[in-house]
């Protein structure tokens, strides 16, 4: 889909949510294929009315290039042309200027140590000369440790559980595409978190209900006398909703699990022998349809995209953020989602590579982990691992992760 077509969807989302008709939309729209019928349930489970038209309009910027001009032709066939010609109307106006930035100086006032007495104004705009403060002024600092922080590296052999989730060959009502190079990845990795001291179990071709269980098979396990868990998962991805996590994974039945309702298996309350260990996770699976070309800059990175090669992508629609997301705040030792690294192959909202022989993201990971997992400590291998993807082929892609651990770590080589 165009931008300007997104755009005219999201200027006009406020008038389609009030007004459209969604119920006359469903078959043309699994009719015409964009959507398919397991996607359609989805959107139909979203709630209300107006709660399934905003939902079916951020669905349907995923939709490819067709989309735009399909629903335009579809609302007309059911009776709501003058929505139709409000969105040709919103794809034709001019995007709206940016706004310009406000430099004006911002006055702070400094207070003195000594009670209800005031210092003299500082006035700061964007740049700042020579600014003198006058004398006995403080200011609350957080002082860090002067203990050097110790790394967390593993020292039992096994360190800990490596599980692999290897989804390849999907049900033909999922209309999910085979995931060819899958197997390879799958493999690399058993290797190379065997040689890490893991041990390694895999698993291929589950259901999402499957998957869960063996995940939580695993989060019950005594972890008491190991040092970490890590969880591999290969498969097409989608957005859902998210408070902590973005992202979903999907079972080979079509259905998907949300990443923050995996990485929860494993937290400090609901697996307690591996509080305050590292939990690790690494999730080979698209977070959206978006397919970033990149911009151009001046360097002399060669493209390793091999000619003719057969790119793929794991990527499937997006579900709504709804209801309230407010959370108190928790009261414990340890905040509950401490000690937990999520490691994606690619930023939310984009495709993640994959040809024959393995996906971008698992063939630079473990080519970084076998150089570089004797010197140095996961954060800056995963830095290693998103420069290098970041250079690969015409289509761009970068990894990225959300990070909780509290000290650096190393693996055990």
């Amino acid at each position: 889909m165009e931008e300007r077509q997104r755009r005219a969807l999201r200027r006009g989302r406020a008038r389609l949510v009030a007004a459209l008709r969604v119920e006359p939309l469903w078959d043309p729209l699994e009719q015409r294929g964009i959507f398919t019928p397991t996607m359609l349930e989805e959107l139909q489970s979203a709630g209300s009315r107006g709660d399934q038209a905003r939902q079916l309009l951020i669905d349907l910027e995923t939709r490819g290039k067709q989309a735009f001009p399909v629903f335009l032709s579809i609302l007309r066939d059911t009776g709501q042309a003058d929505l139709a010609d409000m969105l040709i109307q919103e794809c034709e106006s001019p995007p709206a200027p940016p706004q310009p930035l406000d430099l004006r100086p911002v006055e702070l006032e400094l207070r003195a140590e000594k009670k209800h007495k005031r210092a003299p104004h500082v006035f700061l705009s964007h740049v700042i000369t020579d600014v003198t403060l006058p004398e006995r002024l403080s200011f609350p600092v957080q002082a860090e440790s002067e203990k050097p922080q110790t790394p967390s590296m593993p020292a039992q052999d096994p360190c800990g559980h490596c599980l692999i989730l290897n989804n390849v060959n999907f049900s033909r009502d999922s209309r999910l595409s085979t995931r060819v190079g899958s197997d390879v990845d799958c493999e690399k990795l058993q290797r190379r978190f065997r040689a890490l001291r893991f041990d390694v179990l895999t698993r291929k071709d589950l259901k999402a209900q499957e998957m869960a269980l063996e995940l939580q098979k695993l989060a019950q396990q005594d972890h008491s006398a190991l040092d970490c868990c890590i969880v591999v998962i290969l498969s097409h991805g989608c957005q859902t909703s998210h408070i902590q996590f973005p992202g979903g994974v999907y079972g080979t039945d079509g259905k998907h699990i949300p990443i923050e309702k995996i990485v929860n298996y494993f937290n400090g309350s609901n697996c307690p022998s591996l509080r305050g260990k590292p939990k690790l996770f690494f999730i080979q699976a698209c977070g959206g349809e978006q397919r970033d070309r990149g911009f151009i800059v001046d360097c002399d990175s060669p493209k390793d995209e091999a000619p003719g090669a057969s790119l793929e992508s794991d990527a499937t629609p997006f579900r709504p953020p709804s209801g309230n997301m407010d959370e108190p705040d928790a009261i414990a030792c340890l905040p509950t989602p401490s000690d937990i690294l999520v490691s994606y192959s690619t930023f939310p909202g984009f495709v993640s590579w994959r040809e024959a022989s393995g996906s971008w993201y698992v063939e630079t990971l473990d080519s970084v982990l076998e150089k570089y997992a004797r010197s140095e400590d996961l954060l800056n291998m995963l830095l290693r691992v998103a420069n290098a993807v970041s250079a690969k082929g015409s289509y761009k892609q970068i990894p990225g992760c959300f990070n909780f651990l509290r000290k650096k770590f190393f693996f055990l080589c």
